[in-house]
């Protein structure tokens, strides 16, 4: 399978129930529950199939789970038989593609992303931030748009995640006031996120900085997989480079357009979703609609993947 990618989503794919159906069939998925269970020393597995879904929300909540249903669907993909040429993850995703690339093991890498996940909910008193994604941005003017919005204040690109859609966070006023600034410049809609914190910008500084001692006093191996990372859309191989590539993206934008149009140049001819829902796959359709895609986080979607890859 050397033209095949795994891509694991990142947050915002949580849903009530994720994960129930592969743990019911799959004892491999099962054991990983169990795991992230006893690594938490906190029922994660229940929040994922039974809710509720307030409380599955919560990011120090929605981090885990999401890596957790995502691994459960990578160890029944490696029970089948499938292994793929390189990884990537959207965000949190990074956490769960460097468990598939060998070099985080997972316990190291649930307990991280609760943290992680802690430290970005407090970077920023609730209401200081916000989110907005803007479809069909006017990309000629971006940067220039953001400056003047910014008036003191901080607003910057956080996902890149495709050419029709870029995500913008910081202060709430500065989101406001470049969001309408570039509709006034030709983008066709700018929609606001119910996040809980400003992601992936500046304002998450202090939750970088938090999380560095405990990614430093976490054991990153080498990796088996080559890793297409976030901040710099470039492949990683070694433990040192998948540790440093974590720390920078809390506060960096997710390339992920970049990233996928990286794998299609390498020669990645088809890519599989492992975990909840399918966000990625659509992205795919837009950023290199000539990679094929199927996504597996449910066992009825086992014979598609097989039909793609097997």
């Amino acid at each position: 399978m050397s033209d095949v990618a795994f891509l694991f989503p990142g947050q915002g794919s949580q849903a009530v129930g994720m994960g129930k159906a592969l743990a019911d069939t799959f004892e491999a998925a099962r054991r990983v529950f169990e795991e992230a269970d006893e690594a938490l020393q906190f029922p994660i597995s229940r929040l994922c199939f039974e809710g509720p879904e307030d409380q599955l929300r919560l990011t120090e909540n929605t981090q885990p789970a999401l890596l957790t249903v995502s691994i459960a669907a990578l160890r029944v993909l490696e029970q089948e038989g499938f292994r793929p040429a390189w990884v990537a993850g959207h965000s949190l995703g990074e956490y769960s593609a460097l468990v598939a690339a060998g070099s985080l093991a997972f316990r190291d890498a649930v307990r991280l992303v609760r943290l992680r996940g802690r430290y970005m909910q407090e970077a920023v008193p609730p209401g200081v931030g916000a989110m907005a994604a803007v479809l069909k941005p006017p990309m000629d003017h971006f940067d220039q748009i953001l400056a003047a919005a910014a008036q003191g204040e901080i607003v910057a690109a956080a996902n890149f995640n495709s050419p029709d859609q870029v995500v913008i966070a910081g202060h709430a006023g500065a989101v406001a006031r470049a969001g309408e600034a570039l509709k006034a410049a030709g983008a066709k809609r700018v929609v606001p996120l119910p996040v809980s914190a400003p992601f992936h910008c500046p304002l998450m500084r202090p939750a970088q900085e938090r999380l560095k001692a405990d990614l430093d006093a976490t054991r990153f191996a080498d990796l088996r997989i080559p890793l297409i990372n976030n901040v710099a859309a470039r492949t990683v191989t070694s433990g040192a480079e998948a540790r440093e590539g974590l720390y920078l993206q809390v506060s960096s934008a997710v390339r992920w357009t970049a990233s996928m149009q990286r794998l299609a140049e390498l020669g990645c001819a088809r890519a599989v979703e492992v975990g909840a829902g399918a966000v990625l796959c659509g992205l795919m359709k837009q950023i290199a609609p000539q990679v094929r895609t199927a996504k597996f986080g449910d066992p009825a979607d086992l014979e598609k993947v097989r039909q793609l890859i097997g």
